[in-house]
């Protein structure tokens, strides 16, 4: 007994001698890579141990090792992981120094709390995609005064074009498909235009403020949803409810007396699992071409609550009410005669600006992210959203003679032209009219053309692991959508009334003279984005048209992906079914107001592999095939209730293959691709300059006509190669670049359909593209961006990008007429520092330059009139012969073509307060 206590006794010392001689000290600093700052909340473990901690506020941590040697596990959301050995002796402290994480793609969908929902982020699917990540920082840092597709510039394929037009009226283009034909996805809801699949980002103003993060995925994308990602898919992550209470204050200035200011708060999330947060701004400012006024606000609120470890939901709400004035292309001599500012779309009535062409539109969205951990195999995420537009766009209506303008001399060309609207006679003679009354063929008035709609919805994706390396996701997509459009009065410019007289249609969808229809006009409803909510013009009072359409669609979709440790596959398959029906309370008879129902069944195939030779180097093939039922603005013939015959499902294979290189200093991708598209639609617009009109087929149209042209039945191919690249020579420099070399092409024949604002046939013909170059985008891009701390807190960059081979904005044509290439420079200078007892809050002050070098460029054009073309002549005159013997060409493109210069030199301040 004696003898096994001895041993007991001596096993015990043994034991406390070995905890307090055998324990060492492990201390470091855990840093971004990115924002060069120190990461607070950082998981640190000793791998094998219960032994942890998290790091402060600086990124600082220390932690007991109780083992000589083992290994340090460095974990945060949003951040790779990362391991690191360690070899302590009894009773030492070592110092592991700065510890960089590097920011992870693959973790983008972990940044929300509560509330996934069905985000399809390229962490889904574990085969590699072309894709690029910007997070909520820099998007804070960089987007200043411009729309959030300007967040999206240093990205390979990519091209902005449009920031001239006004607040939110800017466009995008990836691997050089318009934004119709990309997939955006705001938490996993499609927020595409159900009628046309195009964007207004005027309609997201706030979208720079709420977003967490943007994943802009080329390609194929990793989308598993119905929908055909054909230029690329851009998921938009918002801010969910935060589980950390705090809030901030901000406020910005920038060029052309722009203000801004935001304030936002979240209260945490509380032991029983509920939180909210909530976001408020407003900005206005002058806009930088003349006449380019607007303002706005934005709300966000998100409340969450996580009921179990099983159940988590999310109520999210958020809207972006504005207002803004816009300008339209115009002739390059206008622009060289008048300034680059130059906009004649106002005027001015006794003595106050008055604009002929605003923009309104008020879009709340709500969301209920539902995610159901129903075991640890399987998991389901659903999302209902709902969303309801309301407002428009202004402009003129009246017989084009009606309208007036202030005469100036072109100081570039000599020439006497038309300017800016003469409201003070336009006002004179619509009061001198009998009994104030108008009509269109005297009177002039400013009408809205409005656009609501009530969109429904609802996503669902079950998530089930067949196995360790087998995983299926099967899921459901769901829309109803109900579209009004009708114009009315905005302002009646002195009359007291507008007679408005038509005649209806009948069963073959042709104008009856028999049946004449006249509406007189009296009541006006002024722009007001937050009224436009709930109020209208009654339908007795619409005038020009009042339709409406519904649109259903039903969609399911499912994904197989195998993986291992270097090998993954994947295939995806989808199927849908629209449902179309038009209905026109104007220009038709009651019993023939309700058109045919269209119905078009549309699928799509993807498969794809990877494979993963060691930690550094990767390979992968995707492709895809997509039958892609039409837009329903395609279906219908010249926006009447007869279906448009050459209409089918468009038809579209990608292909694409991709090289990824990964260390901890470098790191580099390569993508090619091909993609062919046959049987789609491509539209394009430009606004009429001469003074003198035009005739197009036998219908003459006036100076400052829209004019809408459509191609149907047309074939594009479109291949490239992309290459981006991140570098970090040394310990305080970033380094980052890209280039994308493209060739994007028309093929065979298409029809060509003109049509002016008021949606009337102008010109059908059939026309030769073979060969023509696409448009809309530049071709061929590169940049290349640096980020330089200069001490702790303070830090510049600088990003670089050359666009060549853009061409004109014109849809499929043979010869289209290119652009002069150009290039851009942007600079920003950021300093960060902690105050208050705590050293808990921070300021934050930023200073962006925007075309630093103020490049004079062409950023688009509408038009391709060669230079040895005759300019048109003026009135009776005869012309003077062509554009190059007159001298009249500017940068090797002639004058009369119409178009945008880019933006020039411009800056913004930003001083943001967290607490």
């Amino acid at each position: 007994m004696k003898k096994l206590t001895n041993w007991l006794l001596s096993g015990v010392l043994f034991l406390i001698v070995s905890t307090v001689f055998g324990q060492g000290k492990i201390t470091g600093t855990i840093t971004d890579n990115e924002l060069k700052t120190g990461i607070p909340g950082v998981n640190v473990a000793i791998k094998g141990t219960s032994i942890g901690t998290v790091t402060d506020i600086d990124g600082k941590f220390s932690l007991d090792a109780t083992t000589a040697t083992g290994q340090v596990v460095l974990s945060y959301v949003g951040f790779e992981t990362k391991t690191l050995n360690f070899t302590v002796a009894n009773g030492q402290t070592i110092d592991l120094g700065s510890i960089v994480l590097v920011a992870d793609a693959d973790q983008l969908d972990e940044v929300i709390v509560v509330g996934k929902g069905i985000i399809d982020l390229a962490k889904e699917r574990k085969t590699p995609i072309a894709v690029s990540t910007i997070k909520s920082a820099e998007i804070r840092e960089k987007i200043g005064t411009s729309d959030i597709t300007h967040m999206m510039v240093n990205t390979p394929s990519v091209y902005v074009s449009g920031q001239a037009g006004g607040f939110g009226d800017s466009r995008i283009s990836v691997r050089g498909f318009q934004q119709d034909n990309t997939a955006f996805l705001l938490n996993g809801q499609p927020i595409n235009g159900m009628e046309d699949g195009k964007m207004y980002w005027s309609n997201w103003s706030g979208m720079a403020d709420i977003a967490n993060a943007i994943q802009i995925q080329r390609g194929l994308g990793s989308s598993k949803l119905a929908i055909s990602s054909v230029g690329g898919t851009v998921n938009f992550v918002t801010k969910a409810t935060d589980m950390k209470e705090g809030g901030f204050v901000s406020t910005a200035l920038a060029n052309d007396n722009y203000f801004k200011s935001t304030v936002g708060y979240n209260t945490g999330m509380s032991e029983k699992g509920w939180g909210a947060s909530f976001m408020l701004t407003h900005w206005q400012g002058d806009g930088y071409n003349d006449g380019t006024y607007g303002e706005g606000q934005n709300y966000f609120f998100s409340v969450g609550y996580k009921a179990s470890d099983k159940h988590s939901f999310n109520f999210l709400l958020t809207g972006a009410p504005q207002q803004h004035d816009q300008n339209f292309t115009k002739k390059i001599s206008d622009y060289l005669g008048f300034g680059r500012r130059y906009n004649n779309n106002y005027g001015y009535l006794n003595g106050q600006y008055v604009s002929e062409r605003v923009n309104f539109y008020h879009k709340p969205v709500a969301n209920l992210n539902w995610d159901f951990k129903i075991s640890d195999k399987t998991e389901l995420a659903t999302v209902l959203y709902a969303s309801w537009g309301r407002g428009g766009g202004t402009g003129n209506y009246g017989g084009s003679a009606n309208k007036k303008y202030v005469m100036q001399t072109n100081p570039y060309t000599g020439d006497s032209e038309r300017t800016y609207i003469d409201y003070d006679q336009i006002y004179a003679n619509n009061q001198a009219l009998p009994n104030g009354e108008g009509a269109f063929s005297n009177g002039y008035l400013i009408r809205s053309s409005v656009n609501n709609h009530a969109w429904y919805g609802v996503v669902s994706n079950l998530k089930q692991e067949l196995s360790k390396n087998l995983v299926l996701n099967l899921g459901l997509d769901l829309r109803t959508y109900y579209g009004t459009h009708f114009r009315q009065v905005e302002n009646l410019m002195g009359l007291n009334s507008f007679n408005d007289t038509r005649n209806l249609r009948g069963a073959n969808h042709q104008t009856d003279p028999a049946n004449p229809a006249s509406t007189l006009v009296t009541q006006s409803v002024a722009v007001n984005p937050w009224k436009s909510l709930f109020k209208t013009t009654d339908e007795n009072q619409r005038l020009d048209y009042d339709n409406s359409e519904r649109i259903s669609y039903g969609g399911i979709f499912g994904q197989l992906e195998y993986s291992n440790d270097n090998f993954s596959a994947f295939f995806q398959g989808s199927l849908s079914n629209q449902s179309h029906q038009r209905f026109d309370r104007y220009d038709y008879l009651p019993q023939y107001e309700d058109s045919e129902k269209v119905n078009n069944t549309g699928y799509n195939v993807k498969a794809g592999g990877s494979y993963k030779f060691n930690e550094n180097n990767s390979f992968y093939v995707n492709a895809g095939y997509y039958n892609r039922q039409p837009y329903h603005d395609n279906i219908y013939l010249n926006f009447t209730n007869e279906v448009n015959p050459l209409t089918s499902n468009e038809k579209i294979l990608g292909l694409e293959a991709g090289y990824s290189f990964k260390s901890e200093f470098f790191s580099a991708n390569v993508n090619v691709y091909r993609t062919t598209w046959e049987d789609r639609v491509v539209s394009s617009s430009r606004t009429i300059s001469n003074a003198t009109g035009e005739t197009i087929g036998t219908t003459p149209v006036a100076f400052g006509d829209l004019i809408y042209i459509s191609d149907l039945g047309v074939k594009q191919i479109h291949s490239g190669i992309e290459l981006d690249a991140v570098a970090k020579p040394f310990p305080k420099l970033d380094v980052r670049g890209f280039l994308s070399i493209g060739n994007w092409k028309y093929d065979g024949n298409a029809i060509k359909r003109t049509m002016d604002e008021n949606q009337r046939l102008l010109l059908e013909e059939t026309k030769d593209v073979h060969g023509g170059r696409v448009g809309d985008a530049a071709q061929t891009t590169w940049g290349l961006g640096l980020r330089y701390e200069i001490l702790k807190g303070l830090s510049v960059d600088t990003d670089w990008r050359t666009y060549n081979d853009l061409y004109s904005n014109v849809g499929a044509v043979k010869e289209n007429l290119m652009l002069p290439n150009y290039d851009l420079v942007d600079a920003g200078v950021s300093y960060k520092f902690n105050i208050g007892k705590a050293q808990t809050n921070s300021i934050v002050l930023r200073v962006n330059v925007n075309n630093v070098f103020d490049e004079v460029y062409l950023s688009e054009l509408t038009s391709t009139i060669k230079t040895t073309d005759n300019i048109p002549a003026v009135g009776t005159a005869p012309s003077i012969g062509t554009y190059q013997a007159n001298g009249r060409v500017y940068k090797g493109i002639a004058d009369g073509n119409q178009g945008y210069f880019g933006l020039g030199r411009t800056w913004n301040f930003s001083l943001r307060y967290n607490f």
